[in-house]
């Protein structure tokens, strides 16, 4: 399983956050994918029939300085003739927080298309570097080209259905 999870963050571990006065996301800019990975949660329960993994309860997976926590983590794989799995697709539910040393990023739900080479953050989603915050209601990044979109914000949130963003200036050695 340990396979499964060191695939599965490093796929995660490509989501991001702006920088200073700067819109980009870059959250695992520098990332190790070949670290070492560590998955803990509650239980873990594996339906080989249906090639998923589920992963629920406080889960928490670390590689490197990046962390991935969630209420529930869903590993959909595929075997292919020899018998070796790979991931096709990786579902984050619920208080999803993905973290670096200096950023952050969270939603509801979190899904990666490992295929499409996509990932897209939903729900109440907030990136944030130091006091830098975007907000929105979806984030769409390409793994590939590094391209990111967020997209609307949350009537609840109060934002009708904008996207928000606060760049604070860095401050000056005086």
């Amino acid at each position: 399983m340990s396979r499964l999870g060191l695939v599965l963050l490093a796929a995660l571990l490509s989501m991001a956050s702006p920088g200073p006065a700067r819109p980009q996301v870059d959250l695992a800019k520098g990332h190790d994918g070949s670290a070492p990975i560590e998955i803990t949660s509650d239980t873990l329960d594996v339906k080989q029939n249906e090639q998923i993994a589920i992963f629920r309860g406080n889960v928490d997976a670390i590689q490197g300085e990046m962390n991935l926590r969630a209420d529930e983590l869903t590993v959909h794989y595929r075997s292919d003739a020899e018998g070796n799995n790979s991931i096709s697709l990786i579902v984050a539910v619920g208080n999803v927080f993905l973290t670096s040393p200096t950023e952050m990023a969270q939603g509801d739900r979190g899904v990666y298309d490992i295929d499409a080479g996509t990932v897209v953050l939903t729900g109440e989603v907030v990136v944030t570097r130091d006091d830098n915050v975007i907000r929105g209601s979806r984030l769409r990044l390409n793994l590939a080209t590094g391209k990111s979109k967020m997209e609307g914000g949350s009537q609840v949130s109060g934002d009708q259905g904008r996207v928000k963003a606060i760049f604070v200036p860095a401050k000056k050695n005086q």
